[in-house]
């Protein structure tokens, strides 16, 4: 009988490929999606699936389950297909409804809250990062006059780093608390203790309880909006700077119970030792699942997608990063960021000759309103790169980002004539 995964969210070209597969093994899988209406434009193969359900963001549990169940009841659903962000929470819910496997419930709460997964951390005896979820304005001043300034404001279950700040001083507390989202009555904003020392991001695949690093990476980001400019990978570092970054994401996952499929961690290497930023239950963006192929040979989708078929992956994933004859190397990518304002005419020079090994993507549209370098979703272009060493890979990318220019119309200032 054909599997019938029920997708939820967006997925790419996840769910193309898993009906592929099924085609292969002759068993057959069969898709069904359900999403909110943002999600339908990125739905490539929406005629190939059996159905597409959508819902409005503020769609209540009981709809979703609702839903779900009608679903089932005229096809019986096998899997859940959870693969991003969106939609994550109500997969969970559903696939408990239903006694299929995915993240539980608590599983994705503790993960999507920050100050949920700080406290986990915290009683787990993995790490203690000061951090509170903030009502108000004076809360926040509260917070950072007893932890010490500067300290983070972010959303509670935020991604993409949008609405994330870090801020210096009282006054700047007002703007960051709105700029995380907070406003009216019952806004939670979390505030955290600043760490200080290099990022890292580490992309690990788990199975059964049990959890393989792939890659360990650098990573750059804005100083102000935290926003991330570049990555590059393999990390460059010391033997036992790895070890010890792969030993706490490993004691992270385990805390925060995470069972089976792709994660995404962020770090810092304090003087202390790594501190969490956070974690996802996804393969990380800007590339990076595709920079893991390049770089260890491992493709983090295929095997994601194969689990959620019922696959047994990680004894491939080892046999693949044994493997002595396996091709490696390093993997860069560098982003550009967007004026301060104005209205974008062109990315002049995207079309110079490029060197070997590097591509370039161009992502702001002519008529594209720019307002600095506000989240993941502002950068304008970026530039993939790879090289023998990580240093070059790295260079390849900036040096190609900076011969970028990007030209923008700004109104002219109207004065009044007497």
């Amino acid at each position: 009988m054909a599997e019938h995964v029920l997708v939820f969210g967006v997925g790419y070209d996840i769910p193309q490929r898993m009906r592929a597969a099924g085609a292969e093994s002759g068993g057959g899988v069969v898709t069904s999606v359900m999403c909110w209406p943002e999600h339908l434009e990125k739905l490539d193969d929406a005629a190939e699936h059996a159905r597409v359900i959508v819902l409005r963001p503020d769609a209540t549990d009981s709809e979703w389950l609702a839903l779900a169940r009608a679903v089932h009841a005229l096809h019986p659903v096998t899997r859940i297909g959870s693969f991003y962000d969106d939609c994550r929470p109500q997969a969970a819910l559903v696939a408990r409804d239903l006694g299929l496997d995915t993240h539980s419930p608590e599983v994705v709460e503790v993960v999507r809250d920050k100050h949920a997964m700080r406290q986990r951390l915290a009683d787990t005896g993995v790490e203690r990062t000061a951090s509170a979820v903030v009502d108000g304005v004076d809360a926040l001043k509260a917070f950072a006059a007893e932890h010490g300034y500067p300290c983070v404001v972010k959303p509670v279950d935020g991604a993409a780093s949008k609405g994330v700040s870090v801020i210096h001083a009282p006054e700047e507390a007002e703007q960051a608390f709105l700029r995380a989202g907070g406003a009216g009555a019952g806004s939670r904003v979390a505030a955290e203790e600043f760490l200080s020392g290099d990022q890292y991001s580490v992309e690990a695949f788990s199975e059964k309880g049990e959890h393989i690093v792939l890659a360990v990476t650098r990573k750059f980001s804005d100083p102000v909006s935290l926003v991330e400019l570049g990555h590059v990978m393999p990390a460059p570092l010391e033997p036992e700077q790895r070890t010890a970054i792969e030993h706490h994401v490993t004691a992270v996952l385990n805390a925060l119970d995470v069972e089976f499929g792709p994660t995404h961690t962020e770090v810092i290497l304090t003087p202390a030792g790594p501190r969490v930023i956070e974690t996802h239950l996804r393969t990380g963006g800007d590339d990076l699942w595709d920079m893991v192929t390049g770089a260890t040979g491992v493709d983090m989708i295929e095997c994601q997608l194969r689990q959620v078929l019922g696959e047994t992956v990680l004894p491939g994933v080892r046999a693949a990063l044994a493997d002595p004859g396996r091709t490696t190397r390093c993997e860069a990518i560098w982003f550009a960021g967007a004026p301060s304002s104005g209205t974008l005419v062109e990315v002049a020079g995207a079309d110079a000759a490029l060197p070997p090994k590097v591509a370039l993507t161009v992502l702001g549209k002519p008529g594209t309103r720019l307002g600095g370098l506000q989240n993941s979703f502002s950068r304008l272009a970026y530039a993939r790169a790879h090289a023998d060493t990580a240093d070059q890979a790295l260079a390849l990318a900036r040096r190609t980002i900076a011969n970028l220019t990007f030209v923008a119309t700004h109104p002219a200032n109207q004065t009044n004539l007497l």
